[in-house]
């Protein structure tokens, strides 16, 4: 039979009465290879002592030498990207007061897209839309109509 030292680290917890938190291997930072780490894993999964983690919380856990920030769960700033910049405004920027009435009959949403879309189509022309893009990262002349918008509904 051969036997890894992570099957045999996990016979000599299992036999000697260890904790579950021992049953993952820690291993030393750089030192274990993918399919090490992935078959620790499946074992942990298997004896049931992830404790609600996922593959890269239990890798960044055992597999490295990093401490994860906690090990029970995510915190919810991970996974998250730094909001985008506010977008640049240059020169005057002209928004419509409130929804057309040729657009009174569509739902709230669509009477308040297609009411922005009209006046940002309008202010192509005369050069009033700010420098804003209809759509762009951080908020375009879209999102700034359609709040102020919602704004003047309530």
């Amino acid at each position: 039979m051969k036997c890894s030292a992570v099957s045999v680290f996990m016979m000599m917890c299992a036999i000697s009465g260890g904790s579950a938190a021992l049953v993952a291997p820690s291993f030393a930072a750089g030192t274990s290879s993918f399919a090490a780490c992935h078959k620790a894993f499946n074992e942990a999964k298997t004896t049931g002592t992830l404790k609600g983690q996922d593959y890269a919380a239990f890798k960044k856990a055992h597999c490295t030498g990093e401490a994860p920030a906690s090990s029970t769960s995510a915190t919810p700033e991970e996974g998250k990207k730094p909001a985008a910049a506010a977008p640049v405004v240059s020169g005057d920027v002209l928004f419509p007061q409130r929804i057309a009435p040729e657009f009174a009959s569509l739902s709230e949403g669509k009477a308040r897209m297609k009411t922005c879309l009209a006046q940002y189509n309008a202010n192509k022309s005369t050069g009033r839309n700010g420098g804003l893009k209809w759509i762009q990262k951080g908020g375009g002349y879209y999102s700034a109509c359609n709040n102020r918008l919602k704004g003047a509904a309530q």
